[in-house]
Parts: structure tokens; C-alpha cells; sequence
């Protein structure tokens, strides 16, 4: 059977049992046939086979973007006559296919000796911005040897025309509303995590958005406004909280937004959703990806008394009233010169924050990976060209402020800003470019981070990176027909990129699925790093770290860099002493709690960073801070330690890195090697006193300040979804901290120790646990299944050579086997302890899930709905989050412990040795000369 047969009957089981169109061609081998059908005037699958070449062929670096760009290029130099295609629509097919062999193509024509198609060639070169090393070396050189076109190409480069002479954003655009959900909005609502893997397929992944009754309403919303957006809102509440998640944002474009190019399909661009809330950070930068809008629309307020006072229902949270309605269905019309929201002449809010000159740049664009490029794409030929840039692009805005000391994060944005023309620090609110030291793709969303690469031509890692890792841990637990489809192919793509990769394609080294997080925070060997992760929870305690989407991934990745505003940051200081049979996790609850009390309910820490000043905790151990501000909507995390601990901590990345390297991860560009070589300079730098551990300035502005009192946590802390609340909207918001004897003997039904929030140190705790509780009653037995995933593979071999997964073993009744890996996720728990592969397991809810219905206590970081248990008919799923002794005692119990019987089986075990420091761990400042507030742009 031929490749093309065999497309044909994929094509034709697709439509029948799922309703789709035929899948995007991304094969040589395939569109080589299809070509050759194409050439035969009389084959009876030439008209197919034309439609398949033009519309359907997958652009960028796959392999049949190379051989759809050769035979265009035989098609304009008249090598090859189809009739369909004139050498005019070759060139503008070319133009759609976003770089790489389209971009060789057309270089090839545009500096041939053939004028007739050079200048034309040129043109579309001119309209090009995904270039590079070896297209720009080539240009140059061409260039340097006098060549008229490449001047020509040079200048208009220089002068950003690929951009300028784009059409503007629209200055009115009409949405119409569609309330996606009450409350906040998880982006597993857009993208499910339990369909991960078909992520990469964009229309299949599309049917999982919401509902398909949804799906249905948003297309007949449109069908009947058909001059309108639809604009999807999270009434009440945030929209896309809880990750990144770039498939969330593709599902919304492909239901709600627009083509890109008539000729690649099931890739739209420019959606618009809203919340009254706003929209989370992280997945904000993502809507800018796409060129789309994201607004806070405002639209309920905090309702106040006689006194002004804010009115409060009985859990103490704020009465909100409705400001103006956006009930589904209702048109309004955003003025992006006003940056105004109206109902006809009715001006509803100021949105000015969704269309800042940055934003409105991306808009026009059609996204800002265009920008990106072509920025670096201006800079290059105007330095060929010896001329100085053209401002084209919207300045930069660089906020400095006379005698005003810097944050933690204004202090890393300022040692890795790039191309900043202040002559002084930068503060808050500057828009700047940076360098990106660390980079992390995870496995369910790094199919799409290599297409997204693919479509922007990148071929290697760029050489800026100091090291990137791509992971496997979120599917670790099931190694099923899905994972085996897709994980093997996408650590080839990324080991052959110059990414570390958890797997080996060669299958030299052991498959290490170790929780990304985890070895990110590894592999961070410098304090004053900025990481991109392609995970919200990628907060690392050195350096600052970002969660995003697998495109901002792939452009940290290709070029080295991001672009972001520096935050402002919420400083976190602790008093008092913890006591003995606290858990550092109950810290972690309190601080969300004591900060909720603080600010009168007001959450300061969305949107902004964390600067915590955590002294002597470990890095490994200060991680279940950093990983927690993730379910705050925080935009980052530092965590500020003095320099003893932050040589300790790089001394253990070192360690970890070594066994790595000793595993024979390293790759041939020595990467590993190379951080152990950058922590061995940091930590001379810091013993030395040349530059110390990071700290921030005692004249630093802060947004707000936490103080959390130790003295206060005398019971374990739960997170609760509350998802029996009568208002819906508060339900999965994060927000609900409960002391432990809240729940008063409430039964459990799973119990769970694992994901990024646990560390080695957990591991022990279980096993001390076994044995005092062994030494009270004889033995032990659990009344509810105990689900235990180690984070890291490093961590089972220390407990093992230490002695604790003895006493782990004893009482498992299973235990994760590498040489035999399960092949279908568990539906049915037995009352036993499992120990499970290291990774993510339960956490993301794409593989093993919790029965429904169930009642969950977990170490976990995730509440949202359905992720860890699903609902049944008959109750709702619930995933309640606490510490480590916490959820062992209950799992042993089948219930939440009395303070009695949690003291009992705590005794004696260092749950979390931490001590706040004693004296604030801000440094002086070293201003530079005195100047006004300062803004350039």
C-alpha cells in the first residue's frame, strides 16, 4: 500500500469516527507522492493531491516544508508547469511558510543571477521576519560582495517594513460575550490535561474545549453575529488561572478567533477573552502569542455600606455587585484608540492595560514571536548596513527612579536586560528584553513546543541558553500506546536540538522521569537567573522563574530571550518560631491566609513576584514556597537565602548535575558540564565577597508587605477547593484555608504524597512515620489507598542507600518497576501503600486520576475541577491539599487525625527545620548619581 493509500484511509476513519478534517501533512515521504501526482495531469488523485500541497502541508522545518519549498522553486523558475500554481502563487505559498527551507528558497532566487525572479523573490523577502544565522551570514556576505538585492532586502529591513507596512489594528472591534464558566477559569477547562496528547493535533485537541455544547453555542454566536468576536469571559473570576497552557489558548482561536494563513490550517490567531478579574499573568503572555486580547472587564465591584466599609458575607469574603451586565449574547465594542469598552454609546471600563503600545504591536503583527524576530531581524541589518535603527518599533518604556533602591527581581531583569539604553537601574514597570539562562519544555506540552519551533524554522538551540531540559515526568506514571506514540519522538526532536532530554533516543542512559521542576531547580546554578518553563509551577528557589506557554518555550529556546515587564514585587518576611510538630507546608498555607487577613481579602500577590526571605532553608525545601505561589496567580517567586545556604544549595545542584553527567545525559556541547563550570564561579564570587548571595536593597518599593507570624500555626493547614460553596464562583479559587480540626474526623477516600511540592525530606518523613506508628500499634494499615510518587530518581537511590525505602518496601503492597512499566492508568485503588515511579502522577490527572467522587488529601499543587478526581453522580470530587504527615496519619486513619493522634505520630521526627532570620536580610543600596524619575517611551 502506498503512503499516499494509506493517508486516504486515515483520512476516511478520521471523518467516520471522529468528525475531522484530514490531519495536517508533516511528512516528506507522503508529500513527495502527493507531488508526484500532482506532476501526472491524468492521475485520478490530482485534484486532492493539489489541495493537500496547498492547504494542508504543515510549514517551517518539517520535513515536507522542504519538499513543498523545492518544487515551488522548481514551479517559479519554470523547472516544473502546474497549471493551478503560476510561478506568482509559488512565491506567495512561500511567503505563508514561515522560514527555514521556505526562507532558503527564496534567498536562492532573490540573490540568483536570474533578474526576472530576483526582484520579485526580493519582495517577498522583504516580507519575511524568521530568519536565521545562516540566512542573515548569507545575506551579508552577499551584501559585502555588492549584491543590488541584498542591499535592497538590507535596507528595508533596517527600516522594519516587514512590519510598517502591515495594516493597523482595527480602531473598533465589536465582541459579542460568552460567559465560558462562573468563577475563575483553569485553562484545563480550555485544555484538559487528560488530553495531553493530542495537543499537537490542533482540531482533534479543539473538541475538548469546554463542552461540545458550548463549542456549538460559541459557533452559533458567531453564525449569528458574524461582524463580532466572540469573547470568551470568566464571569466573577480570573480567566486562565493555573498554567500557561498555549493549547488553551489555540482551542479559544480555533473555535473564537481567526485564520492566520488560508493555507495552514487549524492554526488561528487573535482571540479575545476576558475576566472580571482580569486575566492570569502567565496566561496572558500567552492570548499575546497569538496577537489576541485579553481584557479586565471590571464588572463587579466590592459592595459598600453607608461608611464606605466594605460589606462582607459570613465567611469574611468581600460582597461583590454586578457594575453592568455581559450575559452571553451581548455585543459591545472595544476601542482600541480610546481603549475604551462600550454598549453602543455606554462607556462600560478603561482597558487602556490591554492595549499598550507593546500589546498593540503584537496585535498587528499577529502575534509576538513576529516581533521577537524582528526586532533582532532590524538590528542586524542596520549594523550590516553601518546605520543606526530606525525607531519603528514602540520604545521600550525604562522606568528609573532617583534614589529608590531595587527588588530582588528589578536586580535580575537589570543584569540580564538586553539593549537598554537608561543610563541608570531600572525599575517596576520598565519594558525590557532579557537573556534567558535556563529553559524547561515538559512532556505533555513539548509536542507543541516543537512545532512551534518547526514553524519558526529553529534547527538548534541557541547558544546564549546556559542549559534546558526537556522532562518526562508528567507522563511517568502510565507508559501507554498514547505515550509511546508521542514521547520517543519528541525527545528526539529536542535531544538532536541541543536539549537535555529525560529519555534517550539512543537508549543509552535510564529513562529519568524526574519532575521537571525538580531538576530546573537543579540545574539553576546562579541566584540571579531568569528561567522559562513550560509549566506554571516553574518558580525555582534560585533565580526567577516564569511559567509559560510552548511557544514563549520555543522562543527562549531559538533565540535566547524573552520579553516581559519586570514585575513588582510583595515582600515575605516571618516572625516567632515555628513549632515542633509543624510542617513547613502549614507555613506555606498560613502565609496565603495571614496575607488574605492582612489586606482585608485583597490578594496582592496576583500578578505580581514574591520575595520571601527564607534565610537558611535549602533550596530543595524552600521549593514548596516558590511551587505554591503558582495557586496564588503570583507571576513569580524568589526566595532571598544568605550566603552560607546559597553555596550549600549550589553545591547540591553541582552534585545532581554530576550524577547526570555520570549517567551519560551530557550532551555534545558539553551543557552539563558547562553549568557545574558557571555554580563553581558563583560560588567563588560569593565566598570571595565580590558579589553575594542576592538580596534586595533596604530602599526597595514593594507593592505590600507580608509579616507571617509563626507563633499563629499551631494546627496542620488544609487548602480546600470548596466546592460545595453556594456561590459558584468561589469554588476551586484557591482561597479557602482551614485549620485541621475543621474537619473534625471528615473521611478521606485517596491520599497522595508526591509532585514538584515534596522533596527528599518528605520521603523521610513517611518513613519515620511507619516506624513510630509501627512501634505504637505492631505494625501498620491503611483504611485508604496511600499513593507515594517520589519526585526524583536521585531521591529513591539516597533513600535506599540510606536505609528509609526499607521500611517504605515493607509496607507497600506495590512498587513501580522500570523493566516492566504500567501499561494502563488504575481506575480501582486497593487499601494499600503504592509506590509509584518518580514523576507527577496524580497531580496532572492525564494519566491516574482518583476514583470519582472521591474525597482527595493530597501534598499535591492542584485544586481545579476534575484534575486529580473527577465528580460523580452522586458527590463532588474533592482534592484537599496538606502536608506530608498530614496526608499519611489520614491515609492510615481513613480520616483527618485529632490533634491528639497527629502529635502521637509526629513525635520525635524533625518535621522542617526552619528558623526566619533574625534581622532583615536587605543589603544598602549602591545608588548611581541622583536623577529625577525617569521614563524613556
Amino acid at each position: 500500500m502506498s503512503l499516499y493509500s494509506e493517508y486516504m484511509a486515515e483520512i476516511e476513519t478520521r471523518k467516520a469516527e471522529l468528525g475531522l478534517h484530514p490531519k495536517p501533512i508533516d511528512s516528506a515521504d507522503l508529500l513527495s507522492e502527493i507531488i508526484a501526482q500532482i506532476k501526472d495531469t491524468n492521475n485520478e488523485h490530482r485534484e486532492d493531491s493539489l489541495n493537500f500541497f496547498i492547504y494542508n502541508t504543515l510549514p517551517g522545518t518539517t520535513s515536507a516544508a522542504g519538499v513543498k519549498a523545492a518544487f515551488l522553486k522548481e514551479i517559479v523558475l519554470g523547472e516544473s508547469v502546474v497549471a493551478e500554481i503560476t510561478p506568482e502563487f509559488a512565491l506567495e505559498l512561500l511567503s505563508h511558510m514561515k522560514g527555514g527551507p521556505s526562507v532558503e528558497v527564496l534567498l536562492d532566487l532573490a540573490l540568483s543571477d536570474n533578474e526576472a525572479v530576483a526582484k520579485t523573490a526580493a519582495e517577498v523577502v522583504k516580507t519575511q521576519v524568521y530568519l536565521y544565522e545562516a540566512d542573515t551570514e548569507r545575506l551579508e556576505a552577499s551584501y559585502n560582495a555588492g549584491n543590488v538585492i541584498a542591499k535592497d532586502i538590507l535596507e528595508s529591513y533596517a527600516k522594519a517594513e516587514f512590519f510598517t507596512k502591515l495594516p493597523d489594528v482595527p480602531e473598533k472591534i465589536d465582541v459579542v460575550t460568552y460567559i465560558a464558566a462562573e468563577g475563575d477559569i483553569s485553562t484545563d477547562l480550555l485544555s484538559p490535561g487528560n488530553q495531553a496528547h493530542s495537543r499537537a493535533d490542533r482540531e482533534l485537541h479543539g473538541q475538548c474545549m469546554i463542552t461540545p455544547e458550548a463549542q456549538q453555542e460559541i459557533v452559533e454566536l458567531g453564525k449569528k453575529h458574524p461582524n463580532a468576536k466572540v469573547m470568551l469571559i470568566a464571569e466573577k473570576g480570573t480567566m486562565g488561572v493555573g498554567s500557561s497552557r498555549m493549547s488553551g489558548v489555540n482551542n479559544v482561536a480555533l473555535w473564537a478567533g481567526e485564520a492566520a494563513s488560508p493555507y495552514i490550517p487549524f492554526v488561528n490567531k487573535a482571540p479575545v477573552v476576558a475576566g472580571t478579574n482580569g486575566i492570569a499573568p502567565i496566561f496572558l503572555t500567552t492570548v499575546d502569542v497569538t496577537g489576541g486580547i485579553g481584557l479586565d472587564l471590571k464588572n463587579w465591584v466590592k459592595k459598600t455600606d453607608a461608611n464606605g466599609e466594605v460589606v462582607r458575607d459570613a465567611n469574611g469574603d468581600p460582597v461583590l455587585e454586578e457594575a453592568y451586565s455581559v450575559a452571553t449574547g451581548t455585543v459591545l465594542t472595544i476601542d482600541t484608540k480610546a481603549k475604551k469598552l462600550f454598549n453602543g454609546s455606554e462607556e462600560l471600563a478603561d482597558i487602556s492595560s490591554a492595549f499598550t503600545p507593546q500589546k498593540m504591536e503584537f496585535m498587528k503583527a499577529g502575534g509576538s514571536y513576529a516581533v521577537t524576530f524582528g526586532k533582532q531581524l532590524q538590528t542586524f541589518a542596520a549594523k550590516v548596513l553601518g546605520t543606526d535603527v530606525p525607531e519603528v518599533y514602540a520604545r521600550s518604556k525604562e522606568v528609573s527612579v532617583a534614589n529608590q533602591g531595587l527588588t530582588a527581581v528589578e536586580k535580575i531583569f537589570n543584569r540580564n536586560a538586553v539593549g537598554v539604553k537608561s543610563e541608570t537601574p531600572l525599575h517596576a514597570g520598565s519594558d525590557v528584553r532579557v537573556k534567558v539562562n535556563i529553559v524547561g519544555s515538559q512532556d505533555t506540552t513539548g509536542p507543541m513546543t516543537c512545532q512551534e519551533l518547526e514553524s519558526m524554522a529553529a534547527s538548534t538551540i541557541s547558544p546564549l541558553v546556559d542549559g534546558a531540559y526537556q522532562s518526562g515526568c508528567h507522563t511517568a506514571s502510565v507508559w501507554d500506546k498514547k505515550a509511546q506514540a508521542n514521547i520517543p519522538k519528541l525527545m528526539s526532536f529536542m535531544n538532536n536540538f541541543g536539549v537535555i532530554t529525560a529519555r534517550d533516543p539512543k537508549g543509552v542512559y535510564h529513562a529519568m522521569t524526574d519532575v521537571i521542576h525538580k531538576v530546573l531547580n537543579d540545574i539553576t546554578v546562579d541566584d540571579r537567573a531568569i528561567i522559562i518553563g513550560g509549566d506554571s509551577h516553574t518558580r525555582m528557589s534560585k533565580g526567577v522563574a516564569f511559567g509559560a506557554d510552548s511557544g514563549t518555550v520555543a522562543v527562549a529556546l531559538a533565540t535566547g530571550e524573552a520579553a516581559m515587564p519586570i514585575p513588582e514585587s510583595v515582600k515575605v518576611t516571618f516572625k516567632g518560631h515555628m513549632k515542633s510538630h509543624m510542617d513547613f507546608r502549614d507555613v506555606v498555607h498560613a502565609t496565603q491566609a495571614q496575607m488574605l487577613k492582612q489586606f482585608g481579602g485583597e490578594n496582592v500577590f496576583q500578578g505580581r513576584v514574591i520575595e520571601v526571605q527564607i534565610g537558611t532553608l535549602l533550596a530543595d525545601q524552600a521549593f514548596t514556597f516558590t511551587d505554591w505561589t503558582a495557586e496564588m496567580k503570583a507571576k513569580a517567586s524568589i526566595c532571598i537565602s544568605n550566603d552560607e545556604t546559597m553555596i550549600k544549595s549550589l553545591e547540591v545542584a553541582k552534585s545532581r548535575i554530576q550524577i547526570m553527567i555520570d549517567k551519560g545525559m551530557e550532551n555534545d556541547a558539553s551543557m552539563l558540564q558547562g553549568l557545574i563550570d558557571l555554580a563553581d564561579k558563583r560560588i567563588a564570587e560569593i565566598e570571595s565577597g565580590e558579589e553575594p548571595a542576592l538580596a534586595p536593597d533596604d530602599s526597595a518599593k514593594y507593592y505590600a508587605e507580608v509579616v507571617v507570624d509563626l507563633d499563629q500555626i499551631d494546627e496542620p493547614m488544609i487548602a480546600d477547593p470548596d466546592v460545595n460553596n453556594d456561590d459558584v464562583s468561589k469554588r476551586y479559587t484557591h482561597d479557602v484555608i482551614r485549620p485541621v480540626s475543621f474537619y473534625d474526623g471528615k473521611t478521606v477516600d485517596l491520599a497522595f504524597v508526591g509532585s514538584c511540592m515534596v522533596h527528599k525530606g518528605d520521603m523521610q518523613i513517611i518513613a519515620q512515620m511507619l516506624r513510630n506508628l509501627e512501634k505504637q500499634n505492631g505494625s501498620v494499615s491503611f483504611n485508604v489507598p496511600l499513593v507515594v510518587a517520589p519526585p526524583t530518581y536521585n531521591i529513591v537511590d539516597e533513600l535506599k542507600a540510606e536505609g528509609d525505602w526499607d521500611i517504605l518496601t515493607k509496607y507497600a503492597g506495590f512498587e513501580f518497576n522500570d523493566d516492566k512499566p504500567k501499561e494502563s492508568a488504575r481506575t480501582k485503588y486497593d487499601n494499600i501503600m503504592y509506590l509509584e515511579r518518580p514523576g507527577c502522577n496524580l497531580c496532572m490527572g492525564n494519566q491516574e486520576k482518583a476514583e470519582p467522587g472521591d474525597t482527595v488529601i493530597a501534598t499535591s499543587t492542584r485544586l481545579f475541577q476534575g484534575r486529580v478526581v473527577a465528580d460523580s453522580n452522586e458527590k463532588k470530587g474533592e482534592s484537599l491539599l496538606g502536608s506530608t504527615p498530614l496526608v499519611v496519619l489520614s491515609a492510615v486513619l481513613g480520616r483527618f487525625p485529632t490533634m491528639e493522634e497527629y502529635k502521637a505520630a509526629v513525635e520525635g521526627i524533625n518535621l522542617t527545620d526552619f528558623a526566619p532570620p533574625a534581622e532583615d536580610m536587605s543589603v544598602k543600596a549602591k545608588f548611581e548619581p541622583s536623577v529625577a524619575v525617569k521614563t524613556v517611551g
